[in-house]
This record gives C-alpha cells, structure tokens and sequence, in this order.
C-alpha cells in the first residue's frame, strides 16, 4: 500500500494578516496531482487541517475541494485532528464520509478501533490518534496512572489494544521528545506536553503532526512529514515535500519524499539599502515571493519599508543588523527572545523587577498555573 502522510495544513492561515488561501490551494492542487500520478491507495493527515478551530468559509470550501479531488482518484482519506482543530467540528458527518472512505477521528473518547484496509498483503490496522492532553485520556480511564502527556498517549494506545503481529500505523499529533522546532509552532509551557517516542514501539509507522519541519525521531518509522508550506520566518531552510510511505508484508516499510514547489517562496535579504534597490540586483529574483529584509546600514533610512515594498510587494518583515542593534541584542538573540516560553519570560520579568531569581518552587507553581490557563482556551 502507498501512503501520503501529510500534516499541518493549516487552511485559513495568514502571514503578516496576507491571506494565504491561494498559495494553499495551489499547493493542495499539486498534493493531489502527485497523488493520482504516484498511484496513492490512501491519504493521512495528522492534525491542524486548519488554522483556527472555527475554520472561515474560504479554508472549509477549500479542505472540501481537496477530499473530491482525492475521492475522486479513489484514494482513501484518513485524518485526525490537532491542537488547532475543533475535534467536534473537524468531525461532523464523519458517518457519511465514511460511505466515501472519507475516515475522521471523533474527538476523543476512549475508545478508538482501528479504521482497516486491505492490500495484496493483507489488512493494514490504521490507528487513528486525535491531539489529547493527560487530563481528558484521565477522565476516561481514572484508574491509570496518567501524569504527563506520555503517560497520556501510552494509555490511550493501550486502551487501543492494537495487535503488533499485523501491520499497524499510527496516526497522531503530539511533541515527540527530541523533534527540532521553529517559531511557527506552539510552545508548551516548560516543555510539558513532550512525549517519549517509545510508546510507539510496535507500529510499522507512525504518521505524527505538529512539528513544521519534515524530520524522523529514532528511525524514519516515526516521522514528522512538517508543513507543505512554510508558515514563517524560521522555516527558510525547510525543504517542504510530501513524505511517502510504502507497506509490503510486515515489517517491510519504505519512507520516500517528493519535493514540494510553492507559489510563492518565503526568501530572506541581507545588505545595504541603496544595495537592495538596484536593478541589477533584484531584476532576477521573483518579486511575488514573501521577503524578509534585514539592513545593514549604520543609520535608519527613512521610510523604508514602504520605500522597499515599491520593489518587493509582499515584503513581511524589516529588520536591522547594526552595531546599534547589537548593542542590545544579536539578531538570532531577538528571534531566540520571541521563542522562550512564557515560564521563562515570566522568570525573566520577575527577576529584573525584584532583583532575584524564581525559586524552584514559585517556578513550579508559575508553570502549573500557565498550563492549567492553557488548557482552559
């Protein structure tokens, strides 16, 4: 069987409050024209299929287009939700999709079969694992011992009671403990919401969502397949592909890419202004694609911005790397800034303003409190 393992959509989503919809269309175009060329059997997305839990008008009608394009090259779609997603909404009419091998996670409530396909081989066991938090996988199973989001995940797999001398994959949204991030994802308070990648011993493949860059944990069996666009600043480098996933008989499992063109690119600039907005040096690059501008004149040039989007329109973001600038801070110092969590910039503000660092215990208590805040949205 050939599998799309897919991810982090993100439909809805804006850069710099730019609609994004066209770009995701296109890619999504190109998602399922690789599919109907590569003969794909089966299709699953692992969470944040929209940006918002109440997805607009526009990213719903262009998630549909996408399942009739799939269905209609009879692939079979198997998706469950992430953080982003309303489980609840993201599953409504799930019943009738299934007449259309249209295969949604519900939100969770402890009891998860396994959605099974077949092949020349046999029955594939496709686990479906919606974004969960210790607190709901213990409201179903108050006897387990469940403290943490691995306690979480093990439980809840176990519950499953998946039989690993059959083929088995996982579907699932989660931080793996290891998996690398960029600024574009969701930061769990003190590194909470981790979990050990060992509870997916046992399944062929695990198909995991949330993380934005394509990457494997332990073994490409365990894999992050990231976003297909790139949603910031910190994703420049990402290379963004379709990750492909083959099962023969058991135990025979081959993880393959194919790259992925986007609309429009996400590039970054560095140099001075009257550099910057000469012909010559700007007259070959593709002025649609999203920029980031980073001057390194000694003095601020008046009106830059608006000066340079004359030249690169959907230029995002204007910085400048001088010696006033790293006076302060270096730039990857400002970026590391906007990523700390907030336990740490709490930290951070309370030790400035009261001259002394957190306890151990008021650090504890600040971190229970901003989760249990978190969890509460």
């Amino acid at each position: 069987m050939k599998i799309f393992h897919l991810s982090d959509l993100h439909l809805g989503k804006k850069l710099n409050e730019q609609p994004l919809i066209e770009d995701q269309e296109f890619i999504l175009n190109q998602i399922a024209e690789e599919a109907r060329k590569n003969k794909i059997d089966a299709v699953i997305i692992a969470g944040d299929i929209f940006d918002k839990s109440i997805a607009t008008v526009e990213a719903l009608g262009l998630f549909e287009e996408f399942l009739k394009k799939l269905v209609s090259f009879k692939i079979k779609v198997l998706i469950i939700s992430g953080n982003h997603d309303s489980a609840e909404r993201l599953s409504f009419g799930s019943d009738f999709m299934e007449a259309s091998s249209i295969f949604i996670s519900p939100a969770y409530d402890g009891k998860y079969p396994p959605v099974t396909l077949t092949d020349e081989y046999g029955e594939i066991n496709f686990y479906l694992l919606p974004f969960i938090k210790p607190a709901v996988v213990r409201h179903f199973f108050p006897e387990e011992n469940i403290e943490s989001y691995t306690d979480a995940v093990r439980s809840a797999i176990k519950k499953m009671n998946p039989d690993f001398s059959k083929r088995n994959v996982m579907a699932a949204h989660q931080f793996i403990t290891g998996a690398g991030r960029c600024e574009s994802e969701e930061v769990s308070v003190g590194g909470l919401d981790n979990v050990d990648a060992s509870v997916f011993d046992g399944f062929d493949y695990t198909a995991l969502g949330h993380i934005h860059g394509p990457q494997n944990i332990g073994s490409e069996k365990v894999r992050y397949c990231g976003t297909p666009l790139k949603y910031s600043f910190s994703e420049i480098n990402h290379k963004k592909s379709i990750t492909v996933v083959e099962l023969k008989e058991k135990g025979n499992v081959t993880v393959s890419e194919i790259p992925l063109v986007p609309l429009r690119d996400m590039k970054e600039l560095k140099g001075k202004y009257d550099e910057l907005v000469l012909r010559e040096n700007y007259k070959d690059k593709n002025l649609d694609d999203f920029y980031r501008i980073i001057l390194t004149d000694e003095d601020d040039v008046p009106d830059a911005l608006g000066k340079l989007k004359m030249i690169y329109k959907n230029l995002m973001r204007l910085d400048y790397d001088n010696l006033r600038t790293r006076s302060y801070h270096s730039t990857s110092e400002i970026n590391m800034e906007q990523r700390a969590d907030p336990a740490e910039l709490f930290a951070k503000f309370y030790e400035n303003r009261n001259v002394e660092k957190l306890s151990d215990v008021q650090r504890d208590f600040v971190i229970q409190l901003i989760e249990e805040i978190r969890s509460e949205l």
